[in-house]
């Protein structure tokens, strides 16, 4: 209890100020900042490079009315998503190591982070999926219900998104309960393996999507080599060179995808809180590269995007007219 000021010794001759005892509350110093570490570094550095690369693709494809077809509205979600999962790294820096930390904080910042992740990694599905329906209905690839019906597609995937990156914030986390917290806190371990359980079901799909583009175009192939022998000798057709191109691209696409997606999708279902936080950081990481790598992968590998891009930075250089879109080319 802290004594009244009335009942302290004090003579006013003494020509000394009062004393009054400081509330121990107030004596103690204000908590001090973590000490920076490497991933920290780290997860800031590829936070902002994932934010610029992703915000011009974004951009590229908003401010191009040639660029509505559905993949292209597939490539602007993905981009977009990547952009949040990169500002969301930059505020976890931020709040982490140069702002005092705070509950609020948390939440924010694991909401951000799981509705980008989400929805970048349903956008892959979605991009995959695209390249599946353009190679076995060609016929009707790119019509005005084809646009509609990815723009439903889409709409739906935000939604849900949104729905599961609210969850920590309407109460589903950990900071009252701790023996609750699972390897990525303030989330919960039952959250968390729900939602890389969920992580994981997309992948599996994504990866049966990619099989029947590769059975489709052994069709498709074997289909060209049977009337090969009905083409004049002059004709052009596909080379086993190109075919060979494509298949080590969707080798290098499923690699870079499994590769980044599967670590930490099997550290949430098998760690708990006292796991180690390196372990972590360490799989969380190459799930933040994929946000990284996929302007890369698909947006920046399309020709009309990097047409565009071109024109914007080179217009003297780039005056031919903008060619017919190829789903293929994706």
């Amino acid at each position: 209890m802290i004594p009244n000021a009335s009942e302290l010794p004090w003579d006013e001759s003494s020509g000394l100020e009062p004393f009054f005892p400081l509330d121990p509350q107030e004596s103690t110093s204000q908590p001090e900042l973590p000490p920076l570490t490497i991933w920290g570094v780290a997860l800031c550095v590829s936070g902002t490079l994932i934010a610029t690369e992703n915000a011009i693709v974004v951009t590229t494809i908003l401010a191009t009315p040639s660029l509505r077809a559905p993949v292209f509205l597939l490539l602007a979600s993905l981009g977009l998503a990547d952009l949040l999962a990169g500002v969301a790294l930059i505020l976890h820096f931020l709040f982490r190591f140069c702002v005092e930390p705070s509950d609020w904080s948390d939440l924010l910042t694991s909401g951000l982070l799981v509705t980008s992740l989400t929805a970048s990694l349903c956008s892959l599905m979605g991009v995959a999926l695209d390249r599946y329906l353009s190679l076995s209905h060609a016929l009707t690839y790119g019509s005005g219900q084809s646009r509609r019906r990815a723009a439903t597609l889409l709409l739906l995937v935000w939604l849900g998104a949104c729905i599961i990156g609210a969850g920590p914030a309407m109460g589903w986390h950990c900071l009252k309960e701790p023996n609750s917290c699972s390897v990525a806190r303030p989330l919960t371990r039952t959250y968390l393996s729900l939602l890389c359980g969920g992580f994981l079901m997309v992948v599996i799909v994504t990866l049966q999507l990619y099989a029947g583009i590769c059975r489709v175009a052994r069709r498709h192939a074997h289909a060209i080599a049977t009337q090969r022998h009905f083409l004049p000798t002059n004709q052009p057709y596909p080379s086993r060179h190109s075919s060979g191109k494509g298949f080590s691209r969707l080798v290098l696409v499923l690699s870079v995808f499994v590769g980044c997606w599967m670590p930490f999708s099997l550290w949430g279902l098998l760690g708990d809180a006292s796991s180690p936080p390196l372990y972590t950081y360490a799989t969380l990481v190459p799930a933040a590269g994929s946000s990284l790598l996929n302007p890369i992968l698909y947006s920046l590998r399309n020709k009309d995007i990097r047409k565009v891009l071109l024109h914007a930075c080179c217009p003297h250089r780039s005056s031919h007219s903008m060619r017919t879109h190829y789903p293929v080319d994706v």
